[in-house]
C-alpha cells in the first residue's frame, strides 16, 4: 500500500514537472489581411483620390440625373465658397463640350489631376505630394 501511494506520489510529481517544462508557445506574427497586400504603400492611390473627389462633385448632383451641369456647378461651388472662377474648371472638366460633367468625363480628368500631383509616379499620393497638405508643394488643384 506505501508503495502504492509512493509510485502514484512520484507519477503525480513527474506529471507536474513535465507541465512546469512545458512551454506556451508563442504567437504566431499578425498577417497581413487578404484586402490589404503586404506591398501596400501608406497614402493615396487613384482609386481612392477618384472615390472620394467623384462623391464630393456629385453632391453638386441636385436633379439626381448622373450628371453635373454648369448651372449645379456653380450653385454647389458659390454654397462651399470655392475659390476661382467655377466656369473655367467645369470647361476643364466637360470634355465633350455637351454642357455637363458625366462619371468618365470626371474619372479622366481626376486621372489626369493624379498623374499631375503623383510628382514621384509611384501611383500612391504620399503626405508630400497630397493637396492641402503642409508640405505639398503649393499648386493650383
Amino acid at each position: 500500500m506505501i508503495r502504492r501511494t509512493i509510485l502514484v506520489v512520484a507519477l503525480g510529481l513527474q506529471a507536474a514537472a513535465a507541465a512546469a517544462q512545458t512551454t506556451t508557445p508563442a504567437p504566431a506574427p499578425a498577417q497581413p489581411s487578404p484586402s490589404t497586400p503586404a506591398s501596400a504603400k501608406p497614402g493615396t492611390t487613384l482609386e481612392t483620390f477618384e472615390a472620394r473627389r467623384e462623391k464630393a462633385f456629385m453632391a453638386a448632383d441636385t436633379d439626381g440625373d448622373g450628371k453635373v451641369s454648369l448651372a449645379e456647378w456653380t450653385a454647389f461651388q458659390e454654397k462651399r465658397k470655392a475659390k476661382g472662377d467655377p466656369a473655367k474648371a467645369f470647361a476643364r472638366m466637360d470634355t465633350n463640350k455637351d454642357g455637363f460633367v458625366d462619371k468618365s468625363e470626371l474619372d479622366a480628368f481626376l486621372a489626369k489631376r493624379f498623374a499631375r500631383i503623383d510628382k514621384n509616379g509611384d501611383g500612391v499620393l504620399g503626405a508630400d505630394e497630397r493637396p492641402g497638405h503642409k508640405t505639398a508643394p503649393n499648386q493650383e488643384q
